[in-house]
């Protein structure tokens, strides 16, 4: 039994439904979202050391051996998705105690919320393909409720674009994996991973892949089916759209990397070209749908776009270097982006608005939470020594290295174009003066010995907003360990044997790994992929 990898999926579902018996208790669920996700935070980082230290952790629930009953398994590119999750977890955990009203925790708020972090945490954890799609589904219920509460106009259209476009790629998940049972009679990844090498029906490997693609590209947001994300995530109280910000996208991108690295590793070769191209068009109508805004949440709704771009390319490229670079991204981005919606929060706590032009003077004013956004967003941008340098870094030399240069261009292009966006954002909120039409909210504006006391909510606010901000400076400052990671990550996922031995046991073969005999003639293929 190693319980540090089911702990990240139990503790979340456990707080959920005690939240759900203190439901008249406002006070509990409050204490509930900081504890659950503090312990949430501990038993991550439990999982990340042991993975460190043993490479991958498995539990095979109900004591069914692998690959007939359900994997919980760890690698390293899990457990740091993990821990990263929890980070995001607990830093919303604190935010939303002085940003959500009593409105939204009267209709589940808080339940919602762990359930939400359970969907991602199982989606990071399991060795199914089925239970994968599952956990999509548990995300998607819960960011729907969450997405709708409150229930304004702008919110119910936003919600339908979201819910409709996922549910498409919903649809098309669950026949992909109808089609793949149908042809290798497994639904444990590591065992199709070995049927897969063997499977003689080519074309109909190329078309399951296009499938995966297709549905996990939509929920990661990526061009082209990718403006659900824009019209829907700036609708929602602002706690609930860093949340997304920071998990949502990322958890599709996560499992184009697995699938792609584990499942369809033969494919790539035939998808490289659309997975690059693909990704550059998702840079670019990103950054272009961000430079023309002047809505605070609605530019990061659309760099979230843009950067997811970056992520693909990692896999398209589909070398050591270009997958680390793409989690190094991942990762950078999870905390950033996350950060950069809070920061919005409190500009709009503080003035009122998330119109730009209507903006200013924060500067002057707050210049703790400038310095948190100076942070984030040039982060965001590639400036160095921050984090996102060192992750586009990576990206646009592994690019050069495979003589991609074209798409690598349109990587620098679009850094530059990202950095134009934050200089905006920076410009119009925090350099210039406050409009003369704009009066700063009361609450805002406690009267003390300076005139400008921040209240005690706030600073809830600004905590995690610095603890973020000091997180991607120490990213980037910590840049060398953080690659070796990074590249242990790459090893793992190029080099599947090792995830496939964690899973069916050292001495796996083909009788005993295998639900059905394999094709005449095609044990050599699988021998040559089994530990």
């Amino acid at each position: 039994m190693r319980p540090e990898v089911a702990l990240p999926v139990l503790l979340p579902l456990l707080s959920g439904a005690i939240s759900l018996l203190f439901w008249r208790s406002r006070a509990m669920q409050r204490f509930l979202v900081v504890a659950g996700t503090i312990a949430l935070f501990i038993v991550s980082l439990w999982l990340f050391i042991s993975t460190l230290s043993e490479g991958y952790v498995t539990m095979q629930m109900g004591s069914w051996p692998a690959p007939f009953g359900i994997t919980l398994i760890a690698d390293l590119l899990s457990a740091v998705m993990v821990l990263m999750t929890a980070i995001i977890g607990l830093a919303m955990g604190i935010y939303s105690l002085a940003t959500t009203g009593r409105g939204h925790e009267k209709f589940g708020y808080y339940p919602l919320m762990h359930l939400l972090l359970a969907g991602v945490m199982g989606a990071f954890l399991t060795g199914d393909i089925f239970n994968l799609y599952v956990w999509f589904e548990v995300m998607l219920v819960a960011s729907f409720a969450l997405l709708i509460l409150g229930g304004e106009r702008a919110q119910m259209e936003g919600a339908i674009k979201y819910v409709t476009l996922n549910l498409l790629a919903s649809v098309i998940f669950l026949t992909a994996v109808g089609l793949l049972y149908g042809m290798v009679g497994t639904l444990n990844m590591a065992d199709i991973a070995l049927r897969m090498e063997a499977a003689e029906h080519t074309g109909m490997v190329e078309v399951l892949a296009i499938m995966f693609m297709v549905a996990f590209g939509i929920k990661a947001a990526a061009f082209p089916l990718f403006f659900w994300l824009p019209a829907s995530y700036h609708t929602p109280p602002v706690a609930v759209s860093a949340l997304f910000a920071g998990l949502l996208t990322k958890v599709g991108v996560y499992a184009l990397f697995r699938v792609f690295t584990l499942m369809f590793d033969q494919t790539m070769g035939y998808l490289q070209d659309i997975m690059l191209w693909g990704a550059a068009l998702t840079m670019v109508t990103g950054v272009l749908g961000a430079a023309a805004q002047y809505e605070f949440r609605r530019i990061l709704s659309f760099h979230i776009v843009s950067q997811i771009g970056y992520m693909i390319l990692g896999l398209a490229l589909y070398t050591p270097l270009a997958i680390a670079g793409g989690v190094f991204a991942i990762v950078h981005n999870m905390v950033v982006k996350t950060n950069l919606f809070l920061i919005s929060g409190i500009t709009h706590r503080l003035q009122g608005t998330y119109q730009l032009k209507k903006m200013g003077g924060l500067y002057r004013e707050r210049p703790w939470l400038a310095v948190g956004f100076f942070f984030s967003a040039f982060s965001l941008a590639g400036v160095p020594p921050l984090s996102g340098f060192f992750a586009k870094l990576v990206i646009v030399r592994a690019g050069l290295e495979a003589e991609a240069y074209v798409v690598t261009g349109i990587a620098l292009a679009v850094g530059f174009m990202t950095l134009y966006s934050m200089v905006k954002i920076w410009n119009e909120v925090f350099w210039k003066s406050l409009p003369e039409d704009n009066h700063v909210p009361e609450t805002a504006t406690p009267s003390g010995d300076d005139g400008r006391l921040i209240r005690p909510s706030l600073w809830m606010m600004y905590l995690p907003v610095m603890l973020l901000a000091m997180g991607s400076l120490l990213i980037g400052v910590f840049a060398e360990p953080m690659m070796w990671v990074m590249t242990t990550i790459s090893d793992q996922l190029l080099s599947p044997a090792g995830y496939i031995e964690a899973v069916l046991g050292a001495s796996a073969s083909i009788e005993g790994a295998l639900l059905e005999p394999l094709p005449t003639g095609a044990e050599e293929a699988v021998r040559e992929k089994t530990p």
